[in-house]
Parts: C-alpha cells; sequence; structure tokens
C-alpha cells in the first residue's frame, strides 16, 4: 500500500477541485473510458466494492495538484449510487490506489510514457493502460503491470488481469 506523511488537517474529497480544468481534445478521451465504465456496470450489476472515474482528480497529497487520468478503476472502495457521489478520488480518504489506470494519448504530450507513468507507480497502480489511437508502427494499445515498483509491457493480446477477474486488449 502507498505510504505517506500527511499534514494533520486532511482536506475531504468536497474541498478540493474535482478536475485540473483541461478540456479533452479528441473524442476518444470520453468515449473509450465511458464504454469501460458501461461494460463494467452491466458485467458488476451486483457489486458494491468498485469505482470508476473519468476525469476524475486523484490527490495523493493534499498540498500537491492532482493526476487526472481518462479513466481509473478502484476496487475494494464503496461504489457510491446517492447524491452523496464523489467530486474527487483522495488516498487518505479511499485508502486504495486505483488498480488500473487508462490514458488516451492527445494531441498534445500529457507525459504518458514519462511523468504520469512514474506518477502511477509511485502510487502503486498495478495496471497502465495507455491506448495511442494515431500510433502506426507501434502497437495502438499498451498494457503495462507493475511489479517491484517499475512497469513492464505486457505482450499478449488481450492481457487478463488476475486481481481484478478481467482481460483487455484489442
Amino acid at each position: 500500500m502507498y505510504q505517506y506523511e500527511l499534514p494533520k488537517y486532511l482536506p475531504t474529497a468536497d474541498e478540493l477541485p474535482c478536475s485540473d480544468d483541461t478540456p479533452v481534445d479528441n473524442e476518444l478521451q470520453e468515449l473509450i473510458p465511458s464504454l469501460l465504465k458501461s461494460i463494467l456496470r452491466m458485467l458488476w450489476e451486483e457489486r458494491m466494492d468498485w469505482f470508476f472515474g473519468i476525469d476524475m482528480a486523484i490527490y495523493t497529497d493534499p498540498e500537491q495538484p492532482p493526476i487526472v487520468p481518462d479513466g481509473f478503476l478502484s476496487l475494494n472502495v464503496e461504489r457510491v449510487f446517492d447524491e452523496n457521489l464523489r467530486l474527487s478520488y483522495t488516498l487518505w480518504e479511499e485508502e486504495v490506489p486505483p488498480v488500473l489506470v487508462l490514458e488516451v494519448v492527445s494531441t498534445k504530450p500529457g507525459g504518458e510514457y514519462t511523468t504520469k507513468l512514474q506518477e502511477y507507480a509511485r502510487i502503486g497502480v498495478l495496471y497502465y493502460v495507455i491506448y495511442h489511437p494515431k500510433r502506426r508502427r507501434k502497437a495502438r494499445l499498451e498494457i503495462y503491470q507493475l511489479h517491484k515498483g517499475i512497469y513492464e509491457l505486457q505482450t499478449l493480446n488481450p492481457v487478463w488481469m488476475p486481481e481484478i477477474g478481467l482481460g483487455i486488449g484489442c
């Protein structure tokens, strides 16, 4: 589990900005995470221990800016249906890092292969999925699994993720 030193006062998710206010620059950045969330809703209709956030801020430290993936899945957290919907995802309240993060590469550099990759590894995200729709010579879908603090590219397609009980691929 991710460990960090926190100040005495910890703001709640309601007290923090819920996104980085960066607009998406292509339709796929909204469509792909929404499709995954819809599939999970159908598959896990009865389960109440998962959450899928889309363009939602993940806070690891209240004094640092959040990281905002296109989509992320957390397990073993409360799935909320009533008026208490999450505005952001704070690790000090949830106590569980996302198990999967999805980034859809846009036309502007977004740090998917550098800063975001490092940050997701630092907080313990087990699976990091990057979809690069404009790629021609390399795979458009890359799935990385965290092993001893370092992401390793998975070569199978689809990739079975036993910790989640699902697979993902093209």
